[in-house]
């Protein structure tokens, strides 16, 4: 994670949870989520935040592990949902995770505050989370032209979604086919998203 980025959101991480709850649902999120995830499988989210995603998971019969880089975004998370499982560990690496260990990975705008090199290290990783036969979901937050800050330091990497096939090209396994491949508004925030579903 870039750490500037990271400094932003352990700094204001009750401002940041507070904007992110008070969004409409991601209800195009969620119908997708119903369409290709298994449910009453494993799952997990990488870049949980303050937990709202993980938090419908499990309500929803999908039972799920919330993994985030800040810790501040746990604290919220784990204030706000205290049932539930949140855990620290930051891409590209996502030290402890285990290999094939999910059927269910779901990974929402996160890739983009990565260095555009880490990108393609950072989606074989999320990859190599999925199991035989599970399921992988990845967005980004669009930039184009060059990469860019926000007003309080995040970054939003500037690459073609071409580096993200090809990184999952690398890593399929016999029978992986991609289910969605498409750029689209996000019904929660309002921001043009890169998304895509691989079943592994």
């Amino acid at each position: 994670m870039d750490q500037r980025t990271l400094a932003a959101y352990d700094t204001a991480a009750t401002a940041y949870a507070e904007d992110w709850h008070g969004q409409p649902p991601p209800s195009d999120l969620h119908e997708l989520i119903r369409r290709h995830f298994a449910p009453g499988e494993p799952t997990v989210d990488i870049g949980c935040g303050s937990g709202r995603e993980v938090a419908w998971l499990v309500e929803n019969g999908f039972p799920a592990v919330g993994f985030d880089a800040s810790e501040g975004l746990l604290a919220q998370a784990r204030a706000r949902y205290p049932g539930l499982d949140f855990r620290a560990a930051s891409l590209p690496d996502l030290a402890g995770l285990p290999d094939h260990g999910y059927a269910n990975v779901l990974c929402e705008t996160v890739i983009m505050h990565l260095d555009a090199g880490l990108v393609a290290p950072a989606v074989r990783r999320l990859a190599s989370l999925v199991r035989p036969g599970g399921t992988l979901y990845l967005s980004w937050r669009v930039t184009r032209g060059a990469d860019a800050r926000d007003g309080a330091g995040r970054l939003y990497a500037a690459f073609d979604s071409r580096l993200v096939l090809d990184a999952l090209a690398l890593t399929s396994r016999t029978g992986a086919a991609l289910l969605l491949d498409e750029e689209a508004t996000s019904a929660s925030s309002g921001k043009t998203i890169h998304r895509l579903v691989a079943r592994f």
